[in-house]
């Protein structure tokens, strides 16, 4: 029977993909021919769609195509003055369409907004030339793409968010059919196991669209690794079609060689374009490596790598040439061997490399692609590259029309290489931030950022942590096996969740990663350890299922229920009684429920079946060290033990493998990491505060790139090389590679209406303490002696959010810009480019009249008060140092800080505040002592009075968010040799 309706809607959205329009005049245009009767009212409209929102029909698909389609729309002519992905863009598409109310809103209950921030893009102005025209007119891969997405069951949004994503790097490429030579080089900042491989593949579907005709993909430095990446562009994009080159599947000497077919599950579900690309109008994808086999030297000669061209006397990069030619893709791991026979291939090819478009995408980029070797060792007017550095940089040299653009989620080193070097592989052109993804679970879920639950009143339900995080400390046992009691009795769960019906059931892979060493002969003593607590957990005995029932009972069943009521759960433990003897079943398959990975060849990975594409269940524990932290991607994990102390930002980020995609067992994920233990005799670590504190240094590091992507009157603000310095103001935990990795570029101001500035590296010199705390004394002694109850001027009197008392003074802008002009600081020049700012807002930039000037008073009942060079009597905070560091990791508390922030919003809201006006900062004042504990507080003390060489008076300044002036440029640099202002090879200073 023919559905009307749906044909009708179909063709009229089909005819809106420019734009919405009255939608209810293009229906019945539509329908007047062949469907006169239709019923097109908007009841009709509105009840199809609700009977359909259960089981997701084709017409709720239809329009949740369309509507999403709108909503990130970037600028469009219809609604420029909407955002995308708002509310306000949603109403402005309704109110195009012509919709009433309660069409409106069950559009909105069955496709709600998906508000996702969008990608932050830092870049050189491009010349333009990937318009939407010309993406439409060619578009068969990333049809394709698109569609295998669709049939995997990505929502609508996750899918045109990696459109907009991938759109955002093809564009920043060089035109391919552009006559002259040049390269583009960028980075793409992604999050840890968050799904960049789906983010290159796109790039390299619209890319190879548009015209690039030699794609080399870089794929990890394992051949486990690369065949990963080559299996999943051959199922995604690549495609049937292209990988049978002709042969007949009914014919199986035809598929001798072939690989896949006969021998992966998944054939059936690799992409299949109806046919060869090359008859349907497009081009065919000839791949110069295979599943089993990295590059080779070719075997046919270098006609391999040569291009037919239909029209002889043009060039390749002619549109007469380039659209008729065969596209060339190869993944090659990152291997000495490897690149230097493609090195040299192409050194054979004569002619054509000069007219061949290429694209290099590098995965995890900063892991041997970058330079580590020492300058100051080189020899003079020479530049020495280590391997693979040297390898890339022949292959850019020999393809001059090559864009190259790396791949990571740690790109700290990336953007310390040289930009001087036109031959290395600085992301000169453009850095792109990709945002977070929807499902993701990544470190905001296994902290509490900014939660203003006080400690006592957290819960499973209001706390990430503790609903995902179980501390291993020093003197507390090492909660080993009830980690692995918590492997088993989530395998158990997740078989009771596929039988009772969960969607995204059934569970594949379950696993449970365990990480204390580095060190080889470690990992032999611990698996050896966990074998034997396997064999004796007794997990079919009385005394194992009731070690699992209290389990069930003290945690599990308390976060499923408050974070998973929506899945399937047992209402007892004795439900899961038959699905736990079927887990350890699944997880002792083979005589052996732990697998050690650490080894460094091709030959042993192999060895150890962990192929998770191929190999049909993985139920397994692992036991590895710095073998797990790149690319290799943990299915299935749930359960993580993690006691290794690593000391590089980025080392510890790529250990981080429990983030990721977890669907339909979000609430069974456990984090065992160690808490307050022992590292030397003098020393502790706490490696769960170390995981936040560098996750919150690199998500302030997104979220500066998010604020200075804005153009300003069309205009970067910034360009990639000007990065850098921005990474050594607000990452103290991250260590550049080399310091001569920095740039000539120094900064020298750094704006921050309505932004916290908050500085961190103190003086450590009792002489320099003191001498701060007396320039901060006038201030001090205008402090009153009453404390104030602040919690009613934040929230409106109902104190819901913040409660806490403070000793409050205000100040003239003037007054303390003269305390903080003469403040001495840990090294020369760290405040400086906040200072420069501060100073503007005399007027010259903006005007700032006063400061409200906070000394929060602590709540607890061991707090310390003390007077401060005659000051009144102020609580004073303990912080502690990072390990051999003057930087504190913060200063301020987080409800602090966030009473703060609302101060100043609600100053710009609404100008008429009583305690904060919208020329009025905000000023967080703290007499810290440094210390591990309480005792080291008092000993700061003598008779009430606090020893100013041993208080560090910090502070977090908040200016108003009138703080600016019209051009609204937030950063500011300055060439240190002016003659060369656009050259960058030199150390900028390092700030907090």
């Amino acid at each position: 029977m023919t559905d009307a309706i749906l044909l009708i809607h179909t063709e009229v959205l089909n005819g809106m993909s420019a734009s919405p329009r009255h939608f209810q005049k293009w229906a019945e245009v539509a329908a007047e021919e062949d469907f006169p009767d239709a019923d097109l009212s908007e009841e009709t409209f509105r009840v199809r769609l609700t009977e359909e929102a259960a089981h997701g029909g084709a017409f709720v698909a239809l329009w949740s195509r369309a509507l999403t389609a709108w909503d990130f729309a970037e600028d469009p002519r219809w609604s420029p003055e909407t955002a995308p992905r708002t509310d306000d863009r949603r109403n402005a598409v309704y109110h195009r369409l012509r919709f009433g109310a309660d069409l409106r809103k069950a559009l909105d209950a069955i496709v709600p907004v998906a508000h996702v921030p969008g990608v932050a893009v830092i870049a050189r102005e491009h010349i333009p030339w990937y318009t939407s025209e010309r993406a439409a007119a060619r578009s068969f891969y990333w049809q394709a793409y698109d569609h295998k997405l669709r049939e995997k069951g990505w929502p609508e949004a996750s899918i045109a968010s990696l459109d907009q994503a991938s759109r955002a790097v093809v564009e920043r490429l060089v035109d391919p059919e552009q006559s002259g030579f040049r390269q583009a080089k960028g980075l793409v900042v992604g999050y840890v196991q968050s799904g960049k491989t789906a983010n290159f593949t796109g790039v390299i579907a619209k890319a190879i669209d548009a015209g690039y005709r030699l794609v080399i993909v870089l794929g990890g430095t394992l051949n486990l690794l690369r065949a990963q990446t080559q299996r999943r562009l051959d199922m995604e994009l690549i495609g049937q079609e292209n990988i049978l080159r002709g042969a007949d599947l009914s014919d199986v000497d035809s598929l001798v060689g072939i690989d896949y077919v006969g021998d992966d599950a998944d054939w059936p579900q690799f992409v299949r374009h109806g046919g060869r690309p090359s008859v349907q109008r497009a081009f065919d994808i000839e791949r110069l490596t295979t599943r089993d086999k990295d590059y080779k030297s070719l075997d046919r000669g270098i006609r391999t790598l040569e291009f037919e061209k239909r029209e002889p006397t043009l060039p390749l990069y002619d549109p007469a040439n380039l659209h008729y030619a065969a596209a060339r893709v190869m993944v090659v791991k990152k291997n000495k061997s490897v690149l230097t026979k493609l090195v040299k291939d192409l050194k054979q090819v004569h002619g054509i490399l000069g007219e061949l478009p290429a694209l290099i995408i590098d995965d995890e980029s900063d892991q041997a692609s970058v330079n580590t070797s020492n300058p100051e060792k080189w020899q003079k007017g020479a530049t020495e590259r280590t391997a693979i550095n040297s390898l890339i940089s022949q292959l850019l040299r020999l393809l001059p029309r090559g864009q190259y653009v790396g791949y990571t989620a740690t790109p700290f080193a990336n953007v310390f290489v040289d930009p001087g070097d036109a031959h290395d592989i600085f992301p000169s052109d453009f850095l792109i931030s990709l945002p977070r993804p929807e499902g993701y679970m990544g470190v905001q879920d296994f902290h509490d950022f900014d939660s203003t639950v006080k400690g006592p009143e957290r819960t499973v339900a209001n706390s990430q942590e503790k609903a995902y995080v179980r501390g291993i400390c020093g003197d507390g046992g090492d909660r080993l096996q009830e980690a692995m009691d918590s492997f088993v009795l989530t395998g158990a769960l997740k078989l009771f969740r596929t039988d009772h019906g969960v969607p995204d059931g059934p569970f594949r892979h379950h696993t449970m990663l365990v990480h204390e060493s580095v060190r080889t002969r470690d990992h032999a003593v611990l698996a050896d350890q966990i074998n034997a607590m396997w064999h004796q957990a007794g997990y079919t005995s009385t005394e194992g299922h009731g070690r699992l029932a209290a389990l069930w009972e003290s945690d599990f069943a308390a976060v499923s229920s408050a974070r998973a009521a929506d899945l399937p759960n047992p209402a007892s433990y004795d439900e899961l009684r038959s699905y736990v003897s079927r887990a350890r079943q699944l997880i002792g398959a083979g005589g052996n429920a732990v697998v050690i990975v650490n080894g460094d060849s091709d030959r042993y990975f192999e060895q150890l079946d962990l192929d998770f594409d191929r190999t049909p269940h993985v139920w397994k524990i692992l036991v590895g060290g710095t073998k797990l932290s790149r690319g290799f991607t943990v299915e299935g994990l749930t359960v993580t033990y993690y006691r290794r102390t690593a000391r590089q930002a980025d080392t510890l980020m790529q250990m981080g493998r429990w983030f990721g995609f977890r669907p339909g067992y979000r609430d069974l994920v456990r984090l065992y990491i160690g808490r307050e233990e022992q590292l030397t005799k003098t020393s502790t670590v706490d490696l769960y505060e170390a995981f936040e504190a560098i996750c919150r240094d690199e998500e302030l590091f997104r979220q500066q790139l998010a604020q200075y992507a804005e153009l300003i009157d069309g205009k970067p603000q910034v360009t990639p090389a000007q990065v850098p310095p921005l990474v050594a103001q607000h990452l103290p935990w991250v260590k550049p590679s080399a310091r001569n990795k920095m740039f000539n570029a120094e900064l020298v101001e750094i704006r921050s209406p309505g932004k916290p500035i908050e500085p961190a590296a103190y003086p450590t010199d009792p002489g320099a303490l003191y001498r701060n705390t007396e320039r901060w004394s006038p201030l001090l002694q205008a402090i009153p002696a009453q404390s104030v109850d602040l919690t009613d001027r934040f929230v409106g009197g109902n104190g819901s959010d913040w409660s806490f008392q403070a000793r409050t003074v205000r100040v003239g802008h003037a007054e303390l810009l003269a305390v903080l002009n003469g403040l001495e600081w840990e090294r020369e020049g760290i405040f400086r480019p906040h200072l420069s700012y501060l100073a503007q807002l005399d007027g010259r930039l903006a005007t700032v009249d006063e400061w409200l000037v906070i000394a929060p008073q602590l709540t607890h009942d061991n707090r310390v008060e003390a007077s401060v060079l005659d000051s009144s009597p102020l609580s004073l905070v303990r912080r502690r140092r990072q390990d051999s560091k003057p930087s504190f990791s913060r200063i301020s508390s987080v409800e602090h800080l966030r009473a703060a922030l609302h101060l100043i919003e609600a100053a710009a809201d609404a100008p008429t505040n009583a305690l904060v006006g919208p020329r009025t900062g905000v000023a967080l004042l703290y007499p810290v002592v440094d210390g591990k504990n309480e005792a080291d507080v008092r000993a700061a003390v003598q008779l009430g009075k606090a020893d100013p060489s041993k208080v560090v008076m910090a502070f977090t300044l908040v200016p108003p968010k009138s703080a600016i002036d019209s051009t609204r440029r937030l950063v500011r640099f300055q060439a240190k040799d002016s003659r060369h202002a656009d050259d960058a090879i030199i150390s900028a200073p390092r700030v907090p």
